[in-house]
């Protein structure tokens, strides 16, 4: 979970805004506001990405990147900047939007970090477990057990962990596995040492798009439609082309696989893109279930309409 800010020691913090969400709930919008209302009043501000899909320079449509008339001038970082062959993990996102947040404090510039991706924004505020390299050996032979049979392994070799996890969850399970016969110790252990986290350093304000559930599916599907017709093919099409290894993130991206899937022939168009729109509702269903519990309870949580209107932002932002 999340811890949110301890008090600093000297100095003036950074100042930082966090807007978290499901996707297609509007954050991006509201990110543009809250910037925009700075640099009216005539103060600074910039706009880190913190979504997961968005870091990927070829994923512009699918991702639902903003575009250029969507920042409406409103200097934004992190979004493309990693190419698809190239993945990209929470330390490495956590490590650029640390630089990203220090350039804006040295501009005096407000950063307003926006995303739903809960493993980043967890990474950044509360830091990493240290854990060391796996070894190469013991890997191989985990990943290439049968789930079934890691998880067997892992009941054995790290009950705690096992008991938490599903038996399908194979990354999951891999990951654990790997880490106890790799350094003797459980993940549990290592993540209680976290290192890193920013958020004792800065001055945060935080705020949780949380809209209704059905108004936010609604929105899902009509987007995924309107990806289809706007260029996610081309997309997928173009990393195909590319023959990136499938277990890459960009691959595995919300759409990616559903349309490659239609691509190959084996779903019809009617198919692909219900397939697009129902992994779009389960992912936002995951992100409703970790910004409900892993995030401190005095982080505000919007309805749809409390964030619509700009007066939310002098409420919750300039206060």
């Amino acid at each position: 979970m999340i811890t949110g800010n301890s008090s600093g020691v000297d100095g003036v913090k950074p100042k930082v805004a966090l807007i978290a969400g499901p996707t297609a709930s509007g954050k991006s919008d509201l990110a543009v506001r809250l910037a925009l209302a700075e640099m009216a009043a005539g103060r600074k501000a910039v706009v880190i990405n913190a979504d997961s899909a968005q870091v990927y320079a070829d994923l512009g449509v699918l991702s639902a990147r903003p575009s250029a008339e969507e920042m409406r001038g409103v200097p934004h970082r992190l979004f493309g900047a990693w190419d698809a062959a190239q993945a990209c993990s929470a330390a490495d996102w956590a490590a650029a939007a640390k630089a990203e947040i220090a350039k804006a404090a040295a501009h005096g510039a407000l950063a307003v970090l926006v995303g739903g991706t809960g493993l980043y924004i967890r990474t950044l505020l509360d830091g990493i477990a240290p854990v060391p390299e796996i070894e190469p050996a013991v890997r191989e032979a985990v990943r290439a057990l049968p789930v079934a049979e890691a998880y067997a392994a892992l009941q054995k070799e790290d009950p705690a962990r096992a008991a938490v996890l599903g038996p399908a969850d194979s990354a999951r399970i891999a990951r654990a596995l790997e880490v106890v016969r790799s350094t003797g110790r459980p993940l549990s252990a290592w993540q209680a040492e976290k290192v890193g986290g920013i958020s004792g350093e800065i001055d945060l304000t935080a705020v949780v798009l949380m809209p209704d559930r059905d108004w936010l599916y609604e929105r899902c599907d009509r987007r995924f439609a309107l990806m289809w017709q706007a260029g996610a093919m081309a997309e997928v099409e173009a990393l195909l082309a590319r023959g990136l290894d499938p277990a890459l993130p960009v691959m595995r991206a919300i759409g990616v696989p559903e349309i490659a899937a239609f691509l190959r022939g084996d779903l019809n168009e009617e198919e692909a893109i219900a397939a697009g729109q129902q992994a779009t509702r389960n992912y936002a269903k995951r992100q409703y279930t970790w910004l409900r519990h892993q995030v401190p309870g005095h982080w505000p949580r919007l309805q749809q309409q409390d964030y619509a209107e700009n007066h939310i932002i002098e409420i919750i932002f300039h206060k």
